[in-house]
């Protein structure tokens, strides 16, 4: 293990490269881009996400005034259409106004949560539809909407003391892990359809698992659960933490398709499981006998970490596949949420004695 300075300079390095990438050198595949830190899309949330929580932990104030300016120069152009996606900045928003005080993003935060509650589309059972920018994926739950979306509604919900919201987010939580999640193995599908009741490729993807063990760890902290749902999450966890301790790679990452070797090694799963295992331990939620392999993430996901903080090793963003091949080969680039996702790990290793 590094020593804490070691961490906190890593830290500092990741979160202000972050804060610089630019437009990305290669034609995306989504409308929107993903890679440019200036647009409001999913993969830019998570990166807020990383530094806020990053600052809150005692990063300096300008990243606070990164966030500040990047919300005031989004609004003011005009944000995009509302789909499970473009949601995901509305967390740190939410974050954001609880910390300063300041209530003047609230409506639309409220117009942007009564919109997931009222008008997104909804698949059997009333899942939140996993409408993105482009496509509408009729029927289709994924396991990316937690934390792009229902993470929102329950931070909102809390805020606002409207309980509605928190019960729609647990709704949400019960729903995907019913649908999503590989009773043989404890691991995670990417997605589920209701047309045809399948899995697609029936693909375990890394960092579509991880959204649920980075994330639930967070959601379990915005909430007050009623002591089934939270045991019944929890449970969720350990189960897909057991099979994660069984695949890790021997170097401490974790392959794209976590039941295949051949597939490649990912940086931003890895953070993901990460954090959310050593995160686990720390809060009771997990034994600790899985803090080792939470460390040897973390030593796995530094030794990504190029001089000027970009995190290498990262694949771009990854829409629901119907071959494992196409996973595969998703190509490797510098990712807003791969560096969001390692702050949240390098927080959880300044935390270890």
């Amino acid at each position: 293990m590094r020593t804490k300075q070691e961490y906190e300079t890593l830290l500092r390095r990741v979160a202000e490269q972050m804060t610089s990438i630019g437009e990305s050198t290669f034609e995306e595949a989504c409308p929107i881009s993903i890679v440019d830190i200036h647009r409001w899309e999913w993969a830019q949330g998570v990166g807020l996400y990383g530094l806020f929580r990053y600052y809150e932990m005692g990063g300096d104030a300008s990243f606070l005034d990164f966030l500040e300016q990047w919300y005031a120069a989004r609004i003011a152009e005009g944000l995009p259409e509302k789909n499970v996606n473009t949601v995901a900045p509305m967390l740190t928003l939410a974050l954001l106004a609880e910390k300063t005080g300041d209530n003047t993003y609230m409506p639309l935060m409220q117009e942007w949560a009564d919109w997931v509650m009222r008008d997104m589309p909804r698949t059997e059972e009333g899942g939140l539809q996993h409408i993105a920018s482009g496509v509408t994926n009729e029927q289709q739950l994924w396991d990316d909407t937690l934390f792009m979306t229902v993470l929102f509604l329950a931070k909102f919900g809390t805020m606002t003391g409207n309980d509605a919201y928190v019960q729609e987010s647990v709704r949400q939580f019960l729903l995907h892990i019913k649908y999503l999640t590989d009773p043989k193995t404890g691991l995670w599908f990417h997605g589920w359809t209701f047309l045809g009741r399948h899995h697609f490729a029936d693909a375990l993807w890394g960092r579509g698992n991880c959204w649920y063990t980075a994330g639930v760890v967070d959601y379990l902290e915005m909430v007050a659960l009623p002591a089934g749902v939270r045991t019944f999450l929890i449970d969720t966890l350990w189960a897909q933490v057991r099979a994660l301790m069984a695949c890790q790679d021997a170097g401490g990452l974790w392959h794209t398709l976590l039941n295949d070797p051949g597939s490649y090694l990912e940086a931003s799963a890895t953070a993901g499981f990460g954090y959310g295992i050593l995160k686990g331990v720390r809060m009771g939620y997990l034994p600790d006998a899985c803090r080792e392999t939470g460390v040897r993430a973390l030593e796995a996901v530094c030794r990504c970490i190029a001089p000027d903080g970009t995190v290498e090793q990262v694949s771009y963003g990854t829409a629901v596949g119907h071959t494992l091949e196409e996973y595969r080969n998703i190509p490797i680039c510098p990712m807003t949420y791969g560096n969001a996702l390692t702050i949240l790990l390098l927080t959880e290793g300044l935390r270890l004695d």
